[in-house]
């Protein structure tokens, strides 16, 4: 029964940290598919990730009045955004041409809406853990994560209802108007709205590099996986950086303003202290 138990953590490990790397690879190596074939595979990939994180840790949320079952439900407020963001597998990147983003105009909202309810849930993880933190002692860096994150998520909403919203009446006026170039008046629209992304990416790199060095400091991460996030997030933080300097040389900056990219940290922490907080109920044997 144990084995069979391990087994099953194991498995459910691996598939909630496959999900991610799988989406990306098919919504930029596949691209766009209809709705009919998408959507089951999604739906159903929801219901597996769901059941992958019950048995990996969420389990414990039966409990009461526990650490493990607050700790449970914070990292679980990060894996849903990706639950969401799975879908996307389906969607691919989105269009560039005005007439293909207003043929798929109502899949692209979906998009930016399920984008701002990602925002919405990764708000939650940090303000969630930032109260678990906290009561284990560690204040200050907890603190500094939540306010980065605070003054990122706002931003962030506001630039998925212009991507997702404005621009799709854009390009609907475009297409009637049979119009190939912007108008002049979008370009400084546009530019302000590319920084608002570079400001709100760079937070939430830095909140998640911040709540790293809490999660470290109380040992709920491990030296392996605390080293990696934080690597990535600094280099995150510096490849924006440069990107905004030198746009031209480093085009991988744009990469890391891939609105479901920042995410991807949270939910790996998401997914790690989720599994510490199944491993923690089952060395101290509450029920």
């Amino acid at each position: 029964m144990l084995m069979k138990s391990r087994a099953s953590k194991l498995t459910s490990y691996i598939y909630l940290l496959l999900v991610p790397i799988i989406t990306t690879g098919l919504g930029f190596g596949v691209g766009h598919v209809s709705y009919k074939f998408y959507l089951p595979i999604w739906l159903l990939n929801v219901v597996l990730m769901i059941i992958a994180s019950w048995s990996l840790g969420l389990n414990v949320i039966r409990l009461k009045n526990k650490e493990e079952n607050k700790l449970a439900k914070a990292a679980f407020f990060l894996i849903v955004p990706w639950m969401l963001i799975s879908m996307f597998a389906g969607l691919g990147p989105p269009p560039h041409i005005a007439a293909e983003w207003k043929a798929s105009a109502t899949e692209q909202q979906v998009r930016y809406v399920m984008l701002v309810i990602c925002g919405v849930f990764v708000a939650f993880g940090f303000a969630s853990l930032k109260d678990r933190l906290k009561s284990k002692g560690e204040e200050y860096y907890s603190r500094l994560a939540y306010i980065a994150i605070v003054i990122a998520i706002p931003l962030f909403i506001i630039n998925m209802l212009f991507w997702g919203f404005y621009l799709s009446e854009l390009f609907e006026i475009q297409v009637k108007n049979n119009a190939t170039d912007f108008p002049e008046w979008f370009l400084p629209i546009e530019k302000l709205f590319r920084s608002i992304s570079v400001v709100e990416v760079s937070l939430t790199y830095l909140a998640t590099f911040v709540i790293v060095l809490s999660l470290k400091r109380i040992g709920w991460l491990s030296r392996t996986s605390g080293f990696f996030y934080l690597l990535f997030s600094l280099l995150a933080i510096v490849v924006i950086t440069l990107f905004v300097l030198f746009t031209e040389v480093f085009m991988i900056g744009a990469l890391m303003l891939v609105p479901a990219f920042p995410f991807l940290m949270p939910y790996f922490i998401g997914v790690n202290l989720l599994r510490w907080a199944g491993n923690k109920n089952k060395t101290t044997g509450s029920e």
